[in-house]
């Protein structure tokens, strides 16, 4: 489509999109695929992208909002052309509502919101006009003035487009297009008490901006009656093209900006960058790069009907971004000491441990060190295995990565029964898991030196819902209802391989057998490790535990 635009000159102008977002929250997964459509498109013909704040509604809007839309976009990769606010339009608005009467195709409505909404009428009858339809032009320019000069209180009167009250499409059945609102304004202060509402300023900042390609998701589709008919009216030539997409819906989760205040003020998460949360700045906490969402938001296309995208599709945008690019290290999450019963006390030696696989093309490696007493996790071991466990029990022989092949000699418990340590011993003959007789072991498990593992909280994150689709609860049910109760599972005392002491806070690694973490932005501190888990890697045992259900 925009193509074919530029080979015919139609705007006889380059090419200009424009992210057009409200200032009343943080951006989120959905944006993403609006500001990678915008600002690609842009790339690709040589054009132009406006950062547009449609700042219309004083109660709601906030600075922090705009300086979070614009540190998002950044980070995403992206740098706008021209940063414009819809707030400075006022004026021109104004004056366009003034033009809009002098027409005779905008009055004074002084009825209610109450009677307003009833006389527009329903999908199968028409609307009632108000008894204020017929003002003459004087009247309306004069009440409209009144409304600016301050003179009336909030909802006493309304600026309404006149157009058609039997219209099919109710927008259309004279819209409301500037209301009264004492209220200040984060950037214009108390300079105005009347706002337009978006659909009057919308379409027209659009126009003023000499914008080609109105990109914008399907629940505006509607909406742009309207816009074709104020531009059209106040005399622009070659106006905006809008053109409609589906919208990013992503299972597990909603990217309803309302809802999403909800969750922060309700106190269900932490905050707008809660690591569970879609927006932003959750999915960058949360250790996801701004490679891995442009790449998930081209795989998924663009398309001109709704649906919804599967979790594992992202999930798998995130695990092959990340496996390019993290190095792996050793954590155990729950640990059991191993004591080797016939490895020397004193000894420490050092294990030289790869941070890539040989399928990644990147090299390097660290020293592992390597001693008496190890950790391993507590789900590599039983003591009654089923079949297909094939990790640490009683009389069996594991492989350690990186290391040794050790044997399960005794299992200690305490008085209730409980397994607090395992005395193992191991093939000094092994050293980097291989047995020189030949003999074949088909475990491998993890491990951290006791003397020399860092202490590291884990916090492993699920999906924010427990249904795909969040927004389809049951009549008179809340969407908080279906929030999942172990999203956050906080696992203290967790054993970190040493290596990783010296890197900075927001080091992103893989934890070899657990999944992809991050250190946290926030509460991570020297000495005080806080890991946030992005995604967890595949789980044979967890598959073959599924297969037995």
């Amino acid at each position: 489509m925009v193509a074919h635009d530029e080979a015919t000159g139609r705007f006889g102008r380059p090419v200009l999109t424009r992210f057009p977002p409200e200032p009343n929250g943080f951006p989120h997964i959905g944006h993403a695929k609006s500001i990678c459509l915008n600002f690609g498109i842009a790339t690709e013909f040589g054009g132009k992208v406006n950062l547009r704040f449609d700042d219309t509604n004083p109660s709601t809007e906030d600075i922090k909002y705009v300086e979070a839309i614009k540190r998002d976009i950044q980070w995403l990769g992206f740098q706008w052309d021209n940063e414009l606010y819809a707030s400075d339009y006022f004026e021109k608005l104004y004056d366009f509502a003034v033009l809009l009467v002098e027409k005779g195709k905008a009055y004074v409505d002084s009825e209610t919101e109450e009677e307003i909404r009833r006389h527009r009428g329903t999908v199968n009858s028409t609307g009632t006009a108000s008894k204020y339809r017929d003002r003459s032009v004087e009247e309306n320019l004069d009440l409209l003035g009144r409304m600016k000069a301050g003179e009336f209180p909030d909802g006493a009167h309304v600026l309404r487009a006149k157009i058609d009250l039997g219209h099919p499409n109710m927008i259309m059945r004279d819209p409301l297009l500037i209301r009264i609102r004492h209220a200040h304004h984060y950037r214009r202060g108390d300079a105005w008490c009347i706002y337009p509402l978006y659909d009057y300023a919308h379409g027209l900042s659009d126009a003023i901006e000499g914008v080609t390609h109105s990109l914008c998701t399907l629940e505006f589709k509607d909406n742009r009656d309207i816009y074709d008919w104020l531009v059209r009216e106040v005399g622009f030539e070659h106006p905006p093209e809008q053109t409609e997409f589906a919208r990013l819906n992503l299972d597990y989760t909603v990217v309803s900006k309302r809802k999403l205040l909800r969750l922060v003020n309700e106190g269900h998460v932490s905050g707008w960058d809660d690591p569970r949360m879609p927006t932003l700045a959750g999915i960058r906490r949360r250790g996801v790069t701004p490679e891995a969402i442009r790449n998930f938001c081209e795989s998924i296309g663009v398309a001109r009907k709704d649906g919804r995208i599967e979790l594992a599709t992202y999930e798998h945008a995130v695990r092959d971004d990340l496996n390019m690019r993290v190095p792996r290290v050793l954590c155990v999450a729950r640990p059991l000491k191993v004591v080797l019963t016939n490895y020397p006390a004193d000894q420490v030696e050092e294990l030289e441990a790869s941070y890539y696989p040989h399928d990644v093309p990147k090299t390097g490696s660290r020293l592992v060190p390597f001693s008496r007493e190890l950790y391993i996790d507590r789900d590599d071991f039983m003591e009654d295995p089923p079949k297909k466990f094939f990790r640490l029990a009683p009389g069996r022989e594991v492989r350690l990565r990186y290391g040794y092949l050790i044997t399960c000699q005794e299992v200690c418990k305490d008085a209730a029964g409980h397994v607090v340590e395992l005395h193992c011993t191991y093939d000094p003959a092994t050293r980097g898991g291989n047995a020189p007789d030949g003999r074949k072991v088909q475990g491998t498990i993890h491990w951290v030196s006791a003397r020399h593992a860092l202490d590291v909280e884990l916090r492993m994150y699920d999906r924010l819902f427990t249904i795909p689709d969040p927004e389809a609860v049951p009549e008179g049910q809340e969407f908080t209802s279906v929030l999942h109760p172990n999203s956050l599972i906080v696992v203290p005392g967790a054993k970190l391989e040493p290596s990783v002491a010296q890197d900075p806070i927001g080091s992103r690694y893989q934890f070899e057998r657990t999944g992809y973490f991050i250190s946290d932005v926030v509460d991570a501190k020297p000495g005080a490790l806080v890991f946030n888990r992005t995604v967890t890697l595949r789980d044979s045992w967890e598959k073959e535990k599924a297969k037995g259900s």
